[in-house]
């Protein structure tokens, strides 16, 4: 592991964030390092308010969007809500539809087959349109680069809304609208909503025009919040005020859809990180293993009995989903080690079994393992398809453009995405991969990096520390769980490897100078225990969390690595 620190915010923002706000220097040192600097800004950031989102006519072309629904509620046209099947496409899709369905009778809902059409937009999709008098398609999280099909689409006589997030291509699709605030030409002023967040702000701008009041949207906040965990956007500005809001209505109300698969998994309370690891590889999961429309019928589903009966299959996909996972990262290690590649700077693996739900799954778990930029592939019909995963600091995006010469089709985001090229083309594309990767990356990327936010001691680890500390949720990208550094600290005698095959460290750790103790957990940390059990001094990277046991609620640190001093 490689151990940053993150430079020291201005001790006079600090000092002046410690006297508005009455909080301890190390609490206003990490809200200085967000960018906080004055106590208005802190209250935005600790009382996320509604009230602050953008206005959504700023985003270019929303005003085209909301004039072409209201024509086609107007004249009784037939609408398609139409969105990919991961988790960000299919909230997407049970948000934008179930809010129309409230308002309009006559709304369809899509989601390409993962299998027979593949990723985004499909000539499918565009023909079950048409030959269901469908006139108009409102795209989500995916058409960004669909110009031949928008284009195909309407010489049937069908329009295109394109809600989308992803980096737009050369040109931009002659739809009715094109709404992407990733766009050149668009001045919306938060860049990173993911689609179901692009989709939400459709609905604002509806909602608005039709003159109804906002409290209307609250309850759909919860697959707003879903889609941000679940895509790994960042969790700063709009994206914060939503996920905040989204995760109130998911403890409070959740829907049906939510409430029975939290029944199956017994957990009350839900954090964005929970939304992340539960919900989200269950909502993925009906995509991967049958088909996206099962997760939207969960997520729309009012009825408790029936969503718990669809809730119950999706576990099922789910188990199976795990199994298949397991199987092939297995399969995937044991290639890698058959064709000696372990010095690459790149991953590329490839068997035309394997099942194309779960290769983005095992090429984050391959990147775990080796920690370089991953692609697996299988096959897909005529060609082969892959999945593309990155490390902390590399555009995989970048690089796969500097390959583009060998592939048929691809997108995504700056750490994964997903590809399609002809077979005959594979290994020229690995040769390729391997080459513009070595080319470009930072060889220290290529170690796992634990980024520290900031050094204290023990003895400011207190109850009231963490209770400031637990208001900086949700976490996730550009505003991850604090990690702090402490020096000089020995175990107190109790260090011991836990869990099946020794695999993580239990310990009480110790800091001579002040005197004070505190539990730590580190999960794989197993193979340190002897530093600590040989009573050397060390250093810990941890965050800090509460532990509940037999019902005594203390805190403990979540270690992420420990060092010799």
């Amino acid at each position: 592991m490689r151990w940053t620190l993150k430079p020291k915010p201005d001790p006079e923002i600090v000092e002046h964030l410690q006297d508005v706000l009455g909080v301890e220097k190390a609490i206003a040192s990490l809200l200085a390092q967000r960018n906080i600097t004055s106590f208005e800004e802190a209250k935005k950031f600790f009382r996320p308010d509604l009230a602050d989102l953008h206005d959504p006519y700023l985003m270019k072309d929303m005003d085209l969007a909301v004039a072409r629904i209201e024509l086609a509620l107007q004249k009784g046209e037939n609408i398609m809500v139409y969105g990919d099947y991961d988790v960000d496409g299919t909230t997407s899709v049970a948000l934008v539809s179930s809010y129309l369905k409230k308002i309009y009778p006559n709304v369809a809902t899509y989601i390409p087959d993962r299998y027979d059409e593949g990723y985004g937009v499909s000539y499918k999709g565009i023909d079950f349109a048409a030959d269901n008098d469908i006139s108009l398609i409102i795209a989500l999280d995916c058409g960004i680069k669909a110009i031949e099909k928008v284009a195909y689409a309407s010489k049937k006589g069908v329009d295109f809304i394109i809600c989308d997030h992803h980096r737009p291509g050369a040109g931009i699709p002659d739809a009715v609208a094109v709404l992407d605030p990733k766009r050149a030409d668009c001045n919306y002023p938060y860049k990173e909503l993911c689609g179901c967040g692009v989709g939400f702000k459709l609905l604002q701008a509806l909602n608005q025009k039709r003159g109804e009041s906002f409290d209307l949207l609250i309850p759909y906040l919860d697959l707003v919040a879903t889609a941000i965990g679940a895509d790994i956007v960042p969790v700063t500005g709009e994206n914060r005020i939503l996920a905040f809001h989204g995760l109130q209505m998911i403890n409070a109300a959740p829907r049906a859809g939510f409430s029975a698969i939290l029944k199956q998994v017994k957990k009350d309370y839900l954090t964005l990180t929970d939304v992340v690891f539960i919900i989200a590889p269950r909502i993925n999961a009906a995509g991967r293993m049958k088909h996206g429309l099962h997760a939207v019928n969960l997520l729309t589903e009012e009825h408790a009995e029936q969503a718990e009966i669809y809730a119950a299959e999706i576990e099922e996909y789910n188990k199976d989903r795990r199994d298949k996972d397991k199987t092939i990262t297995e399969e995937a290690l044991a290639q890698i080690e058959e064709l000696n590649e372990q010095e690459r700077l790149t991953t590329v693996v490839y068997r035309e079994t394997w099942h194309k739900g779960v290769i983005g799954i095992v090429a984050s778990r391959l990147t775990e393992t080796y920690y370089r930029p991953t692609l697996v592939f299988t096959r897909s019909g005529e060609k082969l398809a892959a999945s593309a995963r990155s490390v902390q600091g590399f555009d995989v995006y970048d690089a796969l453009e500097g390959c583009s010469e060998f592939i048929e089709q691809f997108g995504g985001h700056k750490y994964a995405a997903g590809l399609t090229l002809l077979s005959e083309q594979y290994e020229n594309f690995k040769s390729k991969f391997e080459e513009v990767v070595s080319a470009t990356i930072d060889r220290k990327l290529l170690m796992p990096e634990i980024s520290i936010d900031a050094q204290i001691n023990l003895e400011e680890i207190t109850p009231r520390f963490f209770r400031v500390l637990k208001q900086f949720a949700p976490f996730g990208p550009g505003n991850m769980s604090p990690v702090f550094m402490t020096t000089n600290l020995k175990d107190s005698g109790y260090a011991k490897c836990v869990g099946g095959d020794g695999k993580h460290l239990k310990a009480r750790l110790y800091q001579k100078k002040n005197g004070r103790s505190i539990d730590a957990i580190g999960f794989d940390l197993g193979p340190k225990c002897d530093l600590l059990a040989e009573g050397k001094r060390v250093k810990a990277a941890f965050c800090i969390e509460e532990n509940e046991y037999r019902g005594n609620v203390s805190l403990q640190l979540k270690l992420k690595d420990i060092e010799i001093n």
